[in-house]
């Protein structure tokens, strides 16, 4: 595995791109549109102050073929993003995305069948981005399915990784801690520490959390005894400083992702018979919260 191209540059994809600069054989692509490769020529985009300097390519290009793929863009850019693609995936193209939620890997696997598509997510400290600059403090690791190329790879660009032995589990685990804090973060513009620290927040965030389980012991997943605790203590692992990215998409007027959390766990509810009162509020006040702020 040498080839790779990361399509999105906010805050998860710059700090990974920033990586795999440093490898000895990784080939590094950003993917991206005319207009937006032009802005980041002009504007390089940085990572704690650093300029970084990227080889980019455009979606129209052709006779590249990827041996991994990264998706970072935001939910709403994955159309786009399987459209970018198309030119350079190929049967022994590993496709990760980063994009949060439990729905996209389905979405790339139904477009790009031939594709080995990794169920994968980003944890670790949380990242601000202004502009094409992001600061994030190096605390952060991918979790992805077992796979030995991409254990290579990752281990030779200095990337933390965690092969855990229950995926989907895990998948859950983190929609489980998005959905209590991003959105209640968004919200009630609180940081992570005061999340921690108020215990009506975590009284609130357990009742998020039973309506999280219902769904996904309906849906067949199994070993969630763990789910409340576990979620809790990811959520204790935050740096206390931090903001959550949907509370930064509220801050800077840009729209969130509520519609693949809230959203999704109210259409997952309507499916299994599930009451999904809590996420049900959380879903209409951030889209008032939205209408309010974006531009």
């Amino acid at each position: 595995m040498k080839k790779v191209i990361i399509c999105g540059l906010g805050a998860v994809g710059t700090t990974f791109a920033s990586k795999f600069l440093n490898s000895k054989r990784c080939e590094l692509k950003i993917l991206a549109d005319k207009g937006r490769i032009e802005k980041y020529m002009k504007f390089p985009p940085e990572l704690n102050g650093k300029k970084l300097e990227f080889e980019y390519v455009f979606p129209e290009q052709k006779g590249y073929n990827a041996d991994l793929i990264i998706i970072c863009t935001k939910y709403q850019g994955l159309k786009s993003a399987l459209s970018y693609i198309k030119n350079f995936v190929t049967g022994n193209t590993r496709v990760l995305s980063l994009i949060n939620g439990i729905s996209s890997e389905e979405i790339i696997k139904s477009k790009y069948p031939q594709a080995k598509v990794l169920k994968s997510y980003f944890i670790g400290h949380s990242a601000v981005r202004e502009g094409n600059s992001v600061t994030q403090d190096g605390v952060g690791k991918i979790v992805c399915e077992n796979d030995s190329a991409v254990e290579e790879i990752f281990t030779d660009s200095g990337i933390d990784y965690e092969f855990p032995s229950d995926i989907d589990y895990n998948m859950w685990l983190k929609f489980t801690l998005n959905l209590f804090s991003n959105q209640t973060s968004a919200i009630l513009k609180m940081t992570f520490g005061e999340m921690k620290n108020n215990k009506n927040f975590i009284s609130f965030a357990k009742k998020i959390i039973n309506e999280v389980y219902l769904i996904a012991k309906k849906s067949g997943l199994k070993n969630l005894k763990l789910l409340e605790a576990d979620a809790l203590k990811a959520l204790g692992m935050m740096c206390d400083e931090g903001k959550t990215s949907m509370l930064q998409d509220i801050i800077s007027g840009r729209p969130t992702e509520v519609d693949i959390f809230a959203g999704e766990v109210i259409r997952l509810g309507k499916l299994y018979g599930v009451q999904t009162p809590y996420n049900q509020v959380l879903y209409d006040l951030i889209k008032i919260e939205e209408e309010r702020v974006c531009k």
